[in-house]
């Protein structure tokens, strides 16, 4: 499974952050933002090509000291990458940047809860697949 390109830069996390698009579950926060420009757009001078069936989506993941110590964060970074790996390839709408914020349950969340969590969080923001246009309003 090819790797999902990441949002690195703190500039990036905060143009997420300002659409002010966000849904709240209890294992995860996740940050919307859709881009303008596809993904290979944005590397100057280098073509870059997605491999087949990838969405044209960027990721980050963020987990604050609130969680805990930096085990804690860590383990739920790993998490997070975990949960986004299984289901942001089959379930999320391409041209999208999204962020992923870890919280204290995000730790001790059963992994089937986490990953549906994810999935109601793509959904209600309108990234999903199968969710309506960004201009109707997503049920359920």
């Amino acid at each position: 499974m090819p790797c999902i390109p990441r949002l690195k830069k703190r500039r990036e996390f905060l143009q997420v952050a300002s659409t002010r698009r966000k849904w709240v579950t209890p294992g995860l926060i996740l940050q919307v933002r859709k881009r303008k420009k596809p993904l290979y757009s944005l590397y100057k001078g280098n073509v870059f090509t997605l491999p087949e069936g990838q969405p044209d989506i960027r990721i980050g993941f963020t987990v604050s000291k609130k969680v805990g110590n930096a085990p804690q964060r860590n383990r739920a970074k790993r998490r997070l990458r975990a949960i986004a790996d299984l289901v942001l390839f089959k379930k999320a709408r391409s041209g999208f940047d999204l962020v992923l914020i870890g919280r204290k349950e995000t730790i001790s969340r059963p992994f089937t809860d986490l990953e549906k969590d994810l999935k109601t969080a793509l959904w209600r923001t309108g990234v999903h697949i199968d969710a309506p246009a960004d201009g109707q309003k997503a049920k359920g």
